[in-house]
């Protein structure tokens, strides 16, 4: 899960000021000196973290403590800020055009998933009521335009390309007259890439930049490479000035330094994040949101809007009422792992809860994973048990296990583990209703079991 290293160490830091009725320098320092080697650990710029610090010790030295609010909240308040506001700030928008069509220009390097995310974001748009058009202006990796295409057919997106041997300047000037002409009010140019920055590169990107006048030039990065991904954003803008940029792989990066440095090294505002391979994984970046879920705030927000598109309010209200009655059987645990399989990974829903860090590491043990085969296995399982083995999981024996086991294609040990999930599930959904009891700040917000 990204920042996981950096989120531990944060929280661990803050625990120890507790206790304390006023913050002394030497505290603040202490504290200082966990968050700056937890920040060089995630692989945040040297320079970056030395101009954090500094504010934050500035900020937080000497301060009183609020009547409502004990010296380590005080501490965590000052980092938030700070951590937002290295972020960003504020989520940064995409300059929509008052005269259709925004021009957006995507580059970046070969490799960093700049096809995939002009295709992501365009259905990203789409889904806002525009009406996108692909343009497939890299000439040059075997294969690009044909990936645009396919990417275009899925989402139903049209792609402009052109025969070849037609230059990209050429085809990037004909796509804004083809969206012209066909009521497309957003045009996403797919630029060529290279393995590294080149003057051949920068040259073709200035050119189809000085045809075009791009309203958007969107940098792509890798979030994985770190600090070169910096770098990469650092030469890009200093050669085209860059508008904003879309950190990919961002859920295959633990460390997250990159998140961290790229606008405090560039000025260039993350715009957008990718957090997984799926088509709609293309995501806004809110700095504040993000922030909150390194020091282990949550991010409420961005769970209630996932939560509002994925699930079914009547069908999380019978849910509601089975679980209260301990009538939760093995297909109401099917029906709830699909669908909140919707919002993500289940490390990352644990994540954008406030306070949850402890269940998550506790139900780590568990190993619930809503992806891939692992939910294959659970539903072909599931599905090979009778109607009364779903209902009761108490009468499944040794002999029942094995049946079900050579139904399902797999193992008794998948079968077994598979009971002790639904178990495990059943005892977290019953510690979040205690929890919600209890009004821990969700912001009225309830999970789809639990409305």
């Amino acid at each position: 899960m990204i920042f996981e290293g950096l989120a531990d160490r944060l929280q661990e830091t803050f625990k120890k000021l507790r206790g304390h009725g006023k913050l002394s320098e030497e505290d603040v320092n202490e504290a200082m000196r966990e968050v700056r080697m937890a920040l060089l650990e995630a692989d945040v710029n040297f320079k970056v973290v030395k101009g954090f610090i500094k504010k934050v010790q500035e900020r937080a030295i000497g301060q009183n403590i609020l009547d409502t609010l004990t010296p380590a909240q005080v501490v965590i308040k000052i980092v938030n800020e700070e951590l937002t506001e290295l972020m960003g700030g504020t989520q940064s928008r995409i300059n929509m055009s008052p005269t259709p069509p925004t021009v957006i220009m995507m580059v970046g390097l070969q490799g960093a998933g700049k096809t995939t995310s002009a295709g992501k974001l365009g259905f990203s748009l789409k889904k806002q009521g525009k009406h996108p058009l692909l343009v497939a202006a890299d000439i040059y990796r075997p294969a690009a335009v044909k990936q645009l295409q396919v990417l275009g057919e899925q989402l139903e997106i049209p792609v402009f390309a052109m025969e070849a041997g037609t230059d990209a300047v050429t085809i990037a000037k004909s796509s804004i007259d083809f969206a012209r002409s066909h009521v497309n009010d957003v045009v996403i140019i797919d630029t060529a890439g290279r393995l590294h920055i080149n003057e051949e590169l920068m040259q073709e990107l200035k050119s189809i930049k000085k045809e075009v006048r791009p309203h958007e030039i969107l940098l792509v990065v890798d979030a994985m490479t770190g600090q070169d991904a910096v770098n990469v954003a650092e030469s890009f803008n200093g050669d085209l000035g860059l508008d904003g940029v879309v950190l990919t792989k961002l859920d295959g990066d633990a460390r997250g330094g990159a998140a961290l440095s790229v606008k405090a090294v560039t000025g260039c505002s993350i715009k957008f994040v990718g957090m997984g391979e799926k088509l709609e994984a293309l995501e806004p970046f809110y700095p504040e949101r993000m922030a909150s879920r390194i020091l282990g705030m949550g991010d409420v927000l961005s769970l209630i809007e996932k939560a509002q598109t994925a699930f079914d309010v009547e069908e999380a209200k019978k849910m509601e009422k089975k679980l209260r009655r301990d009538e939760f059987t093995l297909d109401d645990f099917l029906s709830q792992m699909q669908q909140v399989r919707k919002l993500g990974s289940f490390e990352q829903i644990m994540g954008m809860i406030p306070g949850m860090g402890g269940l998550k590491k506790q139900l780590a043990g568990a190993d619930i994973d809503l992806n891939g085969k692992e939910m294959k296995h659970i539903e072909a399982i599931i599905y090979a048990m009778t109607p009364k083995e779903r209902a009761d999981v108490g009468i499944i024996n040794g002999s029942r296990r094995k049946r079900i086991a050579m139904g399902s294609g797999t193992h008794v040990q998948d079968v077994n583990k598979l009971i002790k999930q639904f178990a495990e599930m059943k005892k977290m959904m019953k510690k979040m209703k205690k929890m919600q009891k209890g009004h821990m700040g969700l912001g009225g917000f309830k999970l789809p079991f639990m409305h």
